[in-house]
C-alpha cells in the first residue's frame, strides 16, 4: 500500500513536468530529423540492450532506463514512453524544424556587456525595542503599596500619570517634623528649610508641601507618578509589598521608535555599510514596505549562529511595528569591478556552480541549439552574473529552453538531466586532479567530514529541521578539525577556497529554521563536497553520487550516499525514491601532471 501511495503521489507532483516532456516527445516524433540509434548507452543496472528494429521504451524522468517493452519505471513508477531516434550525431546539438521551433515558442536573446549591475541582498531579522528609550519606574517614597493604578504587563503609561499609592511611616514622621519646624521657623529658619528639603528628596512637590503646611494635617498615603512614557514590559511589585526608596516598580519601554535587527552572514558583510538604505516588510503588516538605514554593524560575530547583527532605526507611527515581529529586508548594492556579462534568469535551466543554457547555433540551415554548461555568480535582479561559459554575442534561449531540454533527453542527447553521455562538458575533466598528491592523513580527515555529512542528509530525508540543525553543527566541527597545514601550494589554495563554501552552507543550514531553505543550502553544500572528493580524494569508502532532477524547482540537485538505495533528501516522504545514481566515488581519474604544484608560504 505504501508503494502504491508513493507511486501515485510522485505521479501527481510531476504532472506539470511531464507535460513539457511529452511536448518534447511530440516534437521529436513529428519534426526532428531521423538519425541512427546510439550504439551504446551509459552503464546502469537497469539498461537493456535491444535490437535496432525494436521500439525502445524509456522513462522521461530517468533516461538511463531502457526496455524493449512498455511498463513502469523501476525507479519512480512513471509509465515508460517510446524513445525516438537521436536527430544529430553531435550529442550537444539538437536540430529542430521551423515548425518545432514555433510549437515550442522558442525565443532567444543576444548577450551583450551588462554594464554596471546591482546586487540584491536579502536579509532576515526582527523588530526590537530601542534600548535607549527604556526606563525603570522607581519608588521615591519608602513604604507599603496600598494601591496600584497600573496592574498588568503591556499597559500604556504616560509621563505624570498616577501609578501607585504608598503608605509610608517614614513620610509620616517627616511631616510631623515639618509641622514642628513651622512653630520654630522664626527662631530656627534653617531647621524649617531642612525639613522641607527632606520632603522634596522624596519627590513631593512644593504644592504638596504647602498643602501640608496649610492644613496642618499629616497625610498617611502618598501617590507615585510616572517619570516617563512607555509600555510596561515588566511589573515587579504587587499590592501589599513593602518597597524601599529607589526600588523598581515597573520596567517601561517607549515604542515610538524601534530598532530593526537583521542577521548578516560573514560573506555578506563586505556588501553592508553604515548609511545603506534597506527596505523591509513584515507578514504582520501585509502590503506595506518600510524603509530604514543601517546605523550600526555589530563588530563581533555570534559564535553560535555565525552572523553579525545589523541595526536600523525606524519611527513607529501608529504602533504598527511590535518587538519580536519577523521582517525580511532587501538591500541593493552596486557590483564592484568592470562591466559584467549578464544572462537572463529565464535562460538558466538549473542553478548551482554549473548551470545549463541552450545557445542557438549561428549560420545553420536547420534551427539548431547547443547544450552549454556555465558558471554563474551572484543574482542581479532578473539576471545572473556570468563567470564562465558565455561571451558577449552569444544567442541564448530565454523561452522554450525547457522543451528543448526535454526533447534532447528523450533523444538520448546531452541535457540537464542526462549528463551521463561521454562528453567533455558532461564530465569533471575541468577540475584539477590532486588525488595522488593529497596526503593520506588529509584524505582521512575529509572522510570524517563526509561521515558527519551523512546524518545531515538523513535528517533532511526525514524532514526534521531540528535534527538537521544539530547535524550541521557536528559537520561544522569536523570541517574545523581538518588540518589545512597538511596541504601545500595549489592544493592548499584549492582547499582554502572550497572549505569556505562548505562552512558557509553548513552554517546556513544550522541557523535556518525553514526546511526549504535548509534543503537549498544542502544542495550547494553537496556540490562543494562532491567536487572536493573528486579533486582531493578519499580512501577506504565507496560513495554514490545520487541526483534528483526535480529538486530545487526542477533545477536538479545531487547528494552523497553510502548505499545505492535512493532516499531523497529534497522531498522526503513526498518522493522518497525519486532519483538515480550518476557516479561512484572514488572514480579512476587521469594521472596528475608531472609538474608538482608550486609551494606557497601561508
Amino acid at each position: 500500500m505504501n508503494a502504491f501511495i508513493h507511486k501515485h503521489l510522485s505521479l501527481l507532483l510531476i504532472t506539470g513536468f511531464s507535460l513539457a516532456i511529452l511536448l518534447g516527445l511530440g516534437m521529436g516524433y513529428v519534426f526532428f530529423k531521423p538519425a541512427h540509434h546510439a550504439t551504446q548507452e551509459p552503464h546502469s543496472d537497469h539498461i537493456h540492450e535491444v535490437g535496432a528494429s525494436e521500439t525502445i521504451w524509456t522513462c522521461s524522468m530517468h533516461p538511463q532506463i531502457r526496455q524493449n517493452e512498455p511498463g513502469d519505471c523501476p525507479i519512480c513508477g512513471m509509465d515508460l514512453i517510446p524513445l525516438e531516434d537521436k536527430p544529430s550525431s553531435d550529442p550537444l546539438v539538437l536540430e529542430m524544424t521551423p515548425e518545432a521551433v514555433r510549437l515550442a515558442q522558442v525565443e532567444t536573446t543576444v548577450l551583450g556587456a551588462g554594464g554596471k549591475a546591482e546586487r540584491t541582498l536579502t536579509l532576515s531579522g526582527k523588530i526590537q525595542a530601542d534600548e535607549r528609550l527604556s526606563a525603570s519606574q522607581v519608588a521615591h517614597i519608602p513604604g507599603r503599596i496600598e494601591q496600584l493604578f497600573v496592574s498588568f504587563k503591556g499597559e500604556y503609561v504616560r509621563k505624570g500619570q498616577q501609578i501607585a499609592r504608598v503608605y509610608s511611616p517614614e513620610l509620616i514622621t517627616a511631616q510631623q517634623e515639618l509641622l514642628e519646624a513651622i512653630k520654630l521657623r522664626e527662631r530656627n529658619p534653617g531647621l524649617y528649610q531642612a525639613t522641607r528639603q527632606k520632603l522634596r528628596y522624596w519627590k513631593l512637590t512644593d504644592d504638596q508641601i504647602h498643602q501640608i503646611e496649610e492644613d496642618e494635617t499629616i497625610k498617611e498615603t502618598f501617590d507615585i507618578y510616572a517619570d516617563a512614557t512607555g509600555i510596561v514590559s515588566m511589573r515587579r511589585v504587587s499590592v501589599g509589598d513593602y518597597v524601599k526608596q529607589g526600588e523598581v516598580l515597573f520596567d517601561l519601554v517607549n515604542l515610538s521608535q524601534v530598532w530593526v535587527l537583521f542577521d548578516a552572514y560573514e560573506e555578506d558583510l563586505a556588501q553592508l555599510h553604515v548609511g545603506d538604505p534597506v527596505q523591509f516588510t513584515t507578514p504582520s503588516v501585509p502590503g506595506k514596505t518600510f524603509t530604514t538605514r543601517i546605523t550600526f554593524i555589530d563588530p563581533v560575530i555570534n559564535p553560535q549562529t555565525r552572523v553579525a547583527s545589523v541595526r536600523g532605526e525606524v519611527p513607529n507611527l501608529g504602533g504598527l511595528l511590535k518587538p519580536e515581529m519577523f521582517v525580511r529586508g532587501t538591500l541593493a548594492s552596486p557590483v564592484q569591478g568592470e562591466e559584467q556579462l549578464l544572462v537572463p534568469k529565464s535562460a538558466v535551466l538549473w542553478t548551482g556552480q554549473r548551470s545549463v543554457v541552450y545557445l542557438k547555433v549561428p549560420d545553420m540551415s536547420i534551427p539548431s541549439f547547443r547544450y552549454q554548461e556555465i558558471e554563474l555568480g551572484d543574482r542581479v535582479g532578473s539576471s545572473y552574473l556570468v563567470q564562465n561559459g558565455l561571451q558577449p554575442g552569444d544567442e541564448v534561449v530565454t523561452y522554450g529552453s525547457f522543451a528543448i531540454d526535454a526533447a534532447a533527453q528523450l533523444n538520448n542527447q546531452q541535457s540537464m538531466m542526462n549528463r551521463l553521455l561521454d562528453t567533455k562538458l558532461g564530465s569533471d575533466s575541468d577540475l584539477p586532479n590532486y588525488t595522488n598528491l593529497t596526503p593520506s592523513a588529509f584524505q582521512q580527515q575529509l572522510l570524517e567530514a563526509v561521515k558527519a555529512y551523512l546524518p545531515l542528509k538523513d535528517a533532511l530525508v526525514a524532514s526534521d529541521i531540528q535534527q538537521a540543525q544539530a547535524a550541521a553543527q557536528i559537520l561544522l566541527e569536523k570541517l574545523d578539525q581538518i588540518d589545512m597545514k597538511l596541504l601545500k601550494g595549489d592544493i592548499h589554495d584549492y582547499w582554502m577556497a572550497k572549505v569556505k563554501a562548505l562552512k558557509s552552507h553548513t552554517t546556513a543550514i544550522g541557523t535556518n529554521k525553514d526546511l526549504t531553505q535548509q534543503r537549498e543550502q544542502f544542495s550547494f553544500l553537496s556540490t562543494a563536497l562532491i567536487e572536493s572528493i573528486q579533486v582531493l580524494g578519499i580512501k577506504g569508502t565507496t560513495l554514490y553520487v545520487q541526483h534528483c532532477p526535480m529538486a530545487m524547482e526542477n533545477e536538479g540537485a545531487d547528494w552523497l550516499s553510502l548505499q545505492e538505495e535512493i532516499r531523497n533528501p529534497y522531498f522526503g516522504d513526498q518522493m522518497l525514491t525519486c532519483g538515480s545514481i550518476t557516479q561512484q566515488l572514488p572514480t579512476p581519474r587521469q594521472e596528475p601532471s608531472s609538474n608538482p604544484p608550486q609551494s606557497h608560504n601561508h
